[in-house]
């Protein structure tokens, strides 16, 4: 595997800098759908009336903190709802929704119910990974009573499952994260993933998902994966992997040769570009705009070398 230009003219380093971040991030939105034409993931505007004829779809949204109240988004289940609602305008009939963890801001019981409520809207099967603040409090208890066992989960709760010719992975990186520390996969979970792809053949193309980038965005924040490069070794017979996080609030791509990388915008709150804050958190925004930094996002892979086309649409 070939590491990515960090921005900087140096080749070789997994970490971006911050001019790296701001040339290879783009302030899209926030539900993806992704379909397979030809075996390549692309994803498309949802409610474009030029999207392509495909066989095969899903839709992708993060970060939703159902529970949070401050100033910066008091209403947290409206801006959920709103990007749930678009999700029912995708057309092509997207076969399920995949949602990229912290479905809730404390994990209370409250909260999860709240969540399953709201997706019953989107009207499709819901597939999630946990995010740091679906665990917080009770070791993950409450997610995991309500999606440890999607798919035959192992361990904390990670599994995979096969649709449209894709093999999906959901992964958990959470359950040990510490402060702004990097995500964990553990090795447990690295050898299960190792075991899980072995038989695949190398034309499968694979999607994995999880909350915390498997890629290092920013390595102060601890917007990376301690263990990611590991876990893609595994796939290194793979032409087609792409990999789906949330976490950072913001949509960043990535490629190292076969493998394409994207994060999704946060249907709560944006958090702060790297490296032009103190800290990550939730980052206030002029009042009346805060939709226009939620949004839905056309995400174009054109071919498997190709840069992704990404175009915001706000929720607005």
């Amino acid at each position: 595997m070939q590491d990515g230009d960090n921005g900087s003219g140096r080749r070789g380093s997994t970490q971006l800098g911050r001019r790296g971040v701001l040339e290879c991030m783009t302030w899209a939105g926030t539900a993806m759908v992704w379909t397979m034409v030809g075996g390549v993931p692309r994803a498309r505007l949802i409610g474009s009336a030029a999207a392509a004829t495909t066989d095969f779809s899903f839709v992708q949204v993060s970060d939703s903190h159902l529970g949070f109240d401050k100033p910066v988004n008091p209403d947290t289940a409206a801006t959920f709802g709103a990007a749930l609602k678009a999700v029912t305008e995708v057309p092509g009939e997207p076969r399920f929704l995949i949602h990229t963890g912290d479905i809730t801001h404390l994990s209370k019981p409250g909260q999860f119910d709240l969540a399953a409520q709201l997706l019953t809207t989107a009207k499709l099967h819901t597939y999630t990974v946990p995010g740091e603040h679906d665990v917080l409090g009770d070791d993950g208890k409450s997610w995991m009573n309500r999606y440890g066992k999607q798919e035959g989960a192992k361990g904390d709760g990670w599994y995979s499952f096969n649709a449209g010719g894709v093999h999906f992975i959901g992964l958990v990186n959470v359950m040990n994260l510490q402060g702004n520390g990097p995500g964990a996969l553990g090795n447990d979970q690295l050898e299960w993933m190792e075991k899980d792809v072995a038989g695949l053949t190398a034309s499968t193309p694979i999607v994995l998902f999880a909350h915390v980038p498997l890629w290092t965005v920013y390595a102060d924040w601890g917007w990376g994966t301690a263990d990611g490069a590991q876990a893609l070794t595994y796939l290194k017979k793979f032409g087609s992997v792409t990999v789906l996080n949330g976490h950072i609030h913001q949509v960043m791509q990535k490629f190292e040769g076969h493998v394409a990388f994207h994060t999704a915008r946060s249907t709560a709150f944006p958090q702060p570009v790297p490296g032009t804050a103190k800290g990550p958190g939730p980052m206030a925004v002029p009042a009346g705009q805060l939709r226009t930094y939620l949004g839905i996002a056309k995400v174009s892979l054109v071919a498997s070398n190709a840069p992704l086309a990404i175009v915001d649409t706000p929720l607005v």
